[in-house]
């Protein structure tokens, strides 16, 4: 079906759960979704500042929960969604937002490293997306997946994080056309660099977090903004949002011109893997 003809949706009093809503965008998101009337659950990490983000949104008069959870642990996941589904009733959105990244030559990175993006970036959201299913069936519900421009381009000194999101575009774009006859929308969100904090918790390739600023391509976008085209989106039905003009002429040179893309690309993050 053309997106044109999508029913759009609504979603005041509907429960939206955002994995690592602690974060820039999470929280951004949390307070998009929680403008349209919607019940939101933030789950993050133990460590992450969730009592803070909770009490943002209160104070917003959103009706908030926050739980702590670590996706990669599949029985944390579950247990998490029951708390959801008993406070809330049910689930009719999930945003698979939580992530990880990291920066380093391919040749220089520990499987370690590869092992870790991947638990997080697509297993976090597949526990997620499995534990949340039934409700999202019975309710028609929505599945957004915060993915990256790296999902549809490559990326220089980010290979394992670029996988990651490639594999969470096969996943969910293959979900999205079995659940599509069961009226489950999925919804692949694509942006560009964005202040959104991940980079402070971004690997090197021995595992470590690292501390060298990191190369950007154009200005730096703003998580309020992401997640306003996000809601949009989400209630216009679209199935894709590659966000920013940056963005778009990036997927779009990857695949008309890759050499030209991969020679740009290169000349503007090169940099950082050399500052060592």
């Amino acid at each position: 079906m053309h997106e044109a003809f999508l029913v759009r949706r609504d979603f005041n009093g509907c429960s939206v759960v955002i994995t690592g809503g602690a974060g820039g965008i999470g929280r951004a998101l949390a307070r998009s979704f929680g403008g349209a009337g919607a019940k939101i659950a933030i789950v993050d990490l133990p460590s992450s500042p969730l009592g803070m983000a909770r009490e943002e949104l209160a104070s917003a008069g959103i009706e908030a929960l926050a739980l702590p959870c670590d996706i990669t642990d599949r029985e944390q996941v579950r247990d998490a969604m029951a708390t959801i589904r008993e406070a809330f009733g049910s689930i009719d959105v999930l945003i698979n937002n939580a992530g990880i990244a990291h920066r380093s030559a391919f040749a220089d990175t520990e499987p370690e490293v590869f092992r870790r993006v991947m638990e997080v970036n697509l297993f976090g959201a597949l526990h997620c997306t499995q534990a949340c299913m039934d409700d999202l069936v019975a309710n028609r519900g929505l599945i957004i997946a915060i993915s990256s421009i790296a999902g549809l381009a490559p990326l220089y000194g980010r290979s394992g994080y670029a996988a990651s999101k490639h594999a969470m575009h096969g996943l969910f774009e293959s979900l999205g056309a079995e659940v599509a006859d069961k009226g489950v929308g999925v919804l692949m969100v694509c942006p560009s660099f964005v202040d959104s904090g991940i980079e402070a918790s971004a690997l090197g390739g021995d595992g470590k977090r690292i501390n060298r600023p990191r190369s950007k391509i154009g200005r730096l976008g703003a998580p309020d903004d992401v997640a306003v085209e996000v809601l949009k989106a989400a209630q216009s039905g679209r199935r894709r949002l590659v966000l920013t003009p940056l963005g778009k002429t990036s997927t779009l040179l990857s695949s008309l011109a890759p050499g030209l893309y991969e020679r740009l690309m290169i000349r503007k993050l090169r940099s950082e893997l050399d500052e060592r």
